[in-house]
């Protein structure tokens, strides 16, 4: 009896791990001739070139000073290092010798041509709810327009057994979200494109969306803002801890500019999607992804310009009764508000920074980051410049700040802030 049950258990545990590599494995595509340049018709390469922006592609494939789309862009993640992949045309070291076919797997699956699965710093699981036909033309625009690039990928540093790449495919039964886009019949054309366009090319989700403790976005949970390069992904729901609700026109200016006059600019990862990505998407797919977001965040409607909030963020620009908020108000004076203090006006590119989400997010890590680093000119708006303090000021120095902007929005004190600030300086800056 005692034998019985351990052959049957064994007997389980085989089956299980021969469906498992029956799940696991997939076959090579054999390699092709690199296509003609001049066989994809020009219509479909042009819409593939926004396409490829829209998905960051060249940001996530280009290292800093390197060749376009030749990959080795260091990504720091949970699990140990990453460099991305050549996706130029070049058979060798790209994907010059990549059917149609291996293309439209590798995005729809994770599955390289030669039947290896991709980590899940490639999301897969996004662009699986594009059409067949948008992903032709990212296909049709990296072989006919971008240079072939001789370029080896460094090896990751991922370790053992992470590295096996033929466990891979448990993650992705485990934690990926591989159904078809589908419209919601409740909701306007404009909405379901702006859907479209965020679950799927743009991948917003994939930032935004909290991860579980094995990289899984929490599908539940989504868009409820995340940590991602150093920095915190803020919720782009109602749970937004921004003071002023972002509204329907909010989120167009933002993603269109990349700036918004009630909720700041954009820094860090965010500034390449902006000017890099979504501005290469027609204005018609702005106001779609606007009116998708502008729902998520509860449809609002009420007029910023007359919110109590913004009296009171106005009124709190002057200084605090506190030694330590004074320290930080006198710092403030002299360090930022000749750029931030508005007095009863708002200035487009001088964001009030008592209403910035950053300065109500539960962690400092956002305004610390662009204390230290500044916006650069090809950040936020262009042409608008806020100088970096990583040299200028200490840690102290800027905790204080932190502290007295922290305490004029009417928020609690963040804990262990100086330590924090430290922690922040000395992590790996965000490069693009």
């Amino acid at each position: 009896m005692r034998k019985r049950i351990i052959y049957s258990i064994c007997g389980v545990v085989v089956a299980g791990l021969v469906l498992f590599g029956i799940y696991a494995w997939h076959p090579e595509i054999a390699p092709v001739t690199p296509p003609a340049k001049d066989q994809f018709p020009a219509a479909t390469v042009a819409h593939g070139k926004v396409l490829a922006a829209a998905g960051y592609c060249s940001t996530c494939h280009t290292a800093p000073g390197g060749q376009e789309y030749a990959g080795n862009y260091q990504m720091n993640t949970d699990f140990g290092t990453i460099y991305s992949s050549n996706i130029t045309p070049d058979p060798e070291t790209g994907i010059g010798n990549w059917s149609e076919a291996a293309f439209i797997r590798a995005m729809r699956t994770g599955v390289s041509r030669d039947g290896h699965h991709l980590l899940p710093a490639f999301p897969f699981e996004h662009f699986n709810k594009m059409t067949d036909d948008d992903i032709k033309a990212i296909y049709a625009y990296i072989m006919s327009s971008v240079p072939a690039v001789k370029q080896q990928k460094q090896a990751n540093g991922i370790p053992f057994p992470l590295n096996i790449r033929f466990l891979q495919a448990g993650w992705k039964m485990l934690f990926a979200d591989t159904s078809a886009f589908e419209k919601q019949s409740d909701k306007s054309d404009e909405w379901n494109r702006g859907a479209y366009l965020a679950e799927g090319i743009a991948h917003c989700g994939a930032c935004h969306t909290p991860r579980n403790a094995l990289g899984g976005e929490k599908y539940s949970h989504m868009y409820e803002g995340a940590a991602i390069d150093g920095w915190i992904a803020p919720s782009l729901t109602a749970s937004s801890k921004s003071p002023l609700p972002w509204r329907q026109q909010d989120f167009y200016e933002y993603l269109r500019t990349g700036n918004s006059l009630f909720h700041g600019s954009a820094a860090g990862p965010m500034a390449p999607v902006v000017h890099h990505g979504l501005a290469a998407l027609s204005d018609d797919d702005i106001k779609a992804l606007s009116v998708y977001f502008g729902d998520l965040a509860g449809n609002n409607s009420e007029d910023p310009a007359t919110s109590p909030k913004l009296q009171a963020a106005i009124a709190a620009q002057h200084p605090m009764p506190d030694a330590r908020i004074n320290q930080g108000a006198r710092l403030y004076a002299t360090a930022c508000a000749s750029c931030h203090f508005s007095g009863s006006k708002l200035r487009k590119g001088r964001p009030l920074l008592a209403l910035g989400s950053a300065t109500h997010l539960n962690d400092p890590t956002n305004l610390v980051n662009v204390m230290l680093d500044g916006v650069r000119s090809d950040q936020g708006i262009p042409g608008v410049v806020m100088p970096a303090f990583r040299d200028a000021l200490s840690d102290d120095e800027i905790a204080a700040i932190a502290e007295y902007l922290r305490h004029s929005a009417g928020e609690q004190p963040w804990p262990n802030l100086q330590q924090k600030v430290g922690e922040i300086r000395h992590q790996p800056r965000f490069e693009h």
